[in-house]
């Protein structure tokens, strides 16, 4: 997976200066939140800056494809807005929103294994299939025509860049095999990208020693 994903052109021209910090990390011995976790979120939350320039860049993207940032947050956007009252999921999912929290990054977190060929960032047609849970019971969304989504072989694994993730590849508590997606707009500095990349994966050796840990950044200028 992690030679394969891959940002399309029309998304490169929308926005010249994004990267991605792609991480993978197998042998995941994922759990449900404990107090260890629970201290990373509430550290993060300590440190969380709203007014974090990155935080508008996202802003100014989301608009750019024809979202209202105001109804749908970036992913950052909507963490920092509650990092006072972040709710623990478990402990990966906890490890990855205290890293987004500390350093106002979006991250998204998949299971690897739920995927069906790699992840790749495209402007949507609008009729790829994105599947949610709507009043108890599965259902299937689309995308709208030219927004910018994260998808797989079989449809949209993340809406909006990063405002909405499906249910089919969800990082849960029986995940061994996790997919992260750390994401940059300029003005963000590539090393700060870095150092939260590091700070992940220290998170995740902490909840699992044995996993195996590999990144690769795309993009940035």
């Amino acid at each position: 997976m992690l030679e394969r994903v891959g940002v399309d052109e029309a998304v490169r021209e929308l926005r010249p200066d994004f990267a991605v910090l792609v991480m993978t990390a197998e042998g995941l011995e994922n759990g449900p939140s404990d107090q260890v976790s629970e201290g990373w979120l509430a550290e993060a939350a300590q440190k969380a800056d709203a007014g974090d320039p990155h935080v508008e860049a996202w802003r100014e993207a989301y608009r750019a494809f024809g979202a209202k940032p105001q109804r749908t947050r970036p992913s950052v956007d909507a963490l920092l807005r509650r990092a006072d009252a972040l709710p623990s999921i478990n402990k990966v999912v906890d490890a990855y929103n205290a890293v987004s929290v500390e350093y106002a990054l979006p991250i998204g977190g998949e299971d690897l294994d739920a995927y069906q060929g790699p992840a790749r960032l495209v402007r949507a047609a609008g009729d790829e299939p994105f599947d949610v849970i709507a009043g108890g019971e599965p259902a299937v969304e689309h995308p709208n025509p030219g927004e910018v989504v994260w998808r797989d072989d079989r449809g949209v694994t993340c809406r909006r860049w990063n405002w909405r993730q499906c249910v089919r590849t969800r990082l849960t508590e029986a995940t061994k095999n996790g997919v992260f997606l750390l994401e940059r707009l300029e003005p963000y500095p590539l090393d700060r990208l870095s150092e939260a990349g590091d700070r992940l994966a220290e998170r995740l050796r902490a909840i699992s020693p044995e996993a195996r840990i590999e990144a690769r950044l795309i993009g940035g200028r």
